[in-house]
């Protein structure tokens, strides 16, 4: 898959992803939304129907004033009291209850019926009658209202807090909330929460702290019918957004575990796609590398064996011994290259096992040393042993332990390509021995540092097969120094250097 086709499916996938968070986010504000409405809703039908309750009250009780007034026979009136239980609410002072009013409106049903029959022989009489007592109760109502009662004096507290309990109870609201009655004249409060306040004319000084009441939405006009509504009734509810995050918690946070959920598959797919992308190169570069490496000598047995089959050289013994030896240095050659790859493949199984012995890392760093110094010197270069420890013997695997200082001591050479300088140091440190591999060669970048114990992986110098290798080295001293419970680390800066730093313990 190239590089482009994964950019693409990483595009869709992020397309797809940031519409989901959308969609889920809109359908969450979709459901407040739609919540908060119905709750609104609710709120203002009961506060409308508080308000014309109160409205009612105050009808029936002009209608049975006026109606008792044009009544003139007392013992009508007495009869009515008696009939209908209630009391005679014609005091300007008296507010009637609201759970009474079907009771008045019998009453005043009733006298509206006797006055009928008092003249139940003149029809015009009666109409005369009735006109009057209709002019009467217009005239009654214009008045009230040229010259209403102070707002708080027609309510009745413990009907108006019953009648809002028993609304709101009604709609199955059932949250806590603060009511107040604002009056239009003073500019203030009257009421809150079924006491009597005393106003003031500054909204910000309103006593209770009723500065949420009266910023509240839900208010309602009281008496309108009055020329001018005298106030409002303004509720508020201090747990609304609670009550509609309650309902919505569970939703809210299955959409946040489900988007957490596939975001990680999307993070992971993504590390997946670049990793398989980056393994697939390096294994690339391992078969492309391993061709290169094993065409050289396969070409040379090749011609080794065409020139010993050649009538002239089978007659020279010493052409035929000559070509015979290149033949199996060859071979010794390519038979190491594929027991490092074995070597990896019987690492990564973990089904080796160490075969410990006390070792002498000095023996093994000045064998090393005397080893590579050729290679070096062919290069102009140097290589020196500054060993300091003074406890070098460990216990490990000889083969392995060996193998770990050849591998960085070939690395450094190998990344040093003009006259290499490379030193190795020991020293004691708590229950070990540090050896510390240093070049001069040409160092390697961050990134480069962040893989250079990933099996395949090779730091390019521009042409892949200026320098030889498979990339399995350092990932074979990685696992070899975790064996032996050691630990490595490497020091490194572009044009610098490097320098790896290695730990081994002295017992197992």
């Amino acid at each position: 898959m190239n590089k482009r086709a994964i950019w693409v499916i990483i595009g869709l996938m992020s397309a797809a992803l940031i519409g989901i968070i959308i969609l889920q986010v809109y359908w969450i504000n979709w459901s407040y939304q739609l919540g908060e409405q119905q709750f609104s809703k609710d709120v203002f039908a009961a506060l409308n129907r508080v308000s014309n309750k109160l409205q009612q009250a105050e009808n029936i009780k002009d209608e049975y004033t006026i109606y008792n007034t044009t009544v003139n026979q007392s013992g009508l009136i007495a009869e009515n009291y008696s009939k209908n239980g209630v009391v005679d609410p014609s005091s300007p002072d008296y507010v009637i209850n609201i759970d009474s009013l079907e009771k008045y409106q019998e009453a005043v049903e009733d006298l509206f019926r006797k006055q009928q029959n008092l003249y139940p022989n003149d029809p015009k009489k009666q109409l005369e009658v009735w006109q009057r007592q209709e002019d009467l109760l217009e005239r009654h109502k214009y008045s009230r209202q040229v010259n209403p009662q102070p707002i708080a004096e027609r309510i009745d507290l413990q009907t108006l807090d019953k009648t809002i309990r028993k609304q709101l109870k009604n709609r199955n609201i059932t949250l806590e909330y603060n009511y107040g009655v604002y009056s239009s004249k003073e500019r203030s409060f009257v009421i809150t929460d079924g006491h009597f306040v005393v106003y003031d004319s500054n909204p910000q000084a309103f006593a209770g702290g009723s500065m949420n009441l009266y910023n509240s939405i839900y208010r309602v006009d009281l008496f309108p019918e009055d020329l001018k509504s005298p106030g409002q009734l303004i509720m508020y509810f201090p747990g609304k957004v609670g009550l509609f995050w309650g309902s919505l918690w569970k939703t809210l946070l299955s959409s946040i575990l489900f988007t957490g959920l596939i975001l990680f598959c999307f993070a992971y797919t993504i590390q997946v796609i670049f990793f398989q992308k980056k393994v697939g190169e390096m294994k690339t570069d391992f078969i492309n590398n391993m061709t290169h490496e094993f065409k050289t000598p396969i070409a040379t047995i090749s011609l080794a064996a065409d020139s010993i089959t050649s009538p002239m050289i089978l007659g020279n013994s010493e052409k035929v011994k000559r070509f015979a030896n290149i033949i199996k240095q060859e071979n010794k050659r390519m038979n190491k290259q594929v027991e490092k790859v074995l070597q990896m493949a019987v690492i990564d199984k973990q089904e080796f096992s160490l075969k410990l012995t006390d070792i002498n890392l000095h023996d093994v760093i000045n064998n090393a040393v005397s080893n590579i110094s050729l290679q070096v010197e062919k290069k102009s270069g140097s290589v020196q042993a500054v060993l300091k420890a003074t406890k070098p013997m460990i216990q490990g695997d000889l083969t392995h332990i060996t193998n770990i200082i050849h591998n960085l001591m070939d690395n450094a050479n190998k990344y040093s390509p003009d006259e290499p300088e490379i030193t190795v140091h020991t020293r004691d440190v708590s229950n070990g021995v540090e050896v510390v591999v240093e070049d001069k060669g040409m160092g390697m970048t961050k990134e480069a540092k962040k893989h250079i114990f990933d099996k395949f992986y090779r730091v390019h110098t521009g042409n892949r097969h200026d320098v030889k290798g498979f990339g399995l080295g350092l990932s074979y001293v990685k696992a070899m120094i975790s064996a032996h419970n050691g630990q490595i680390d490497v020091k490194s800066e572009l044009g610098e250097g490097s320098k790896f730093i290695i730990t081994l313990p002295r017992k197992q």
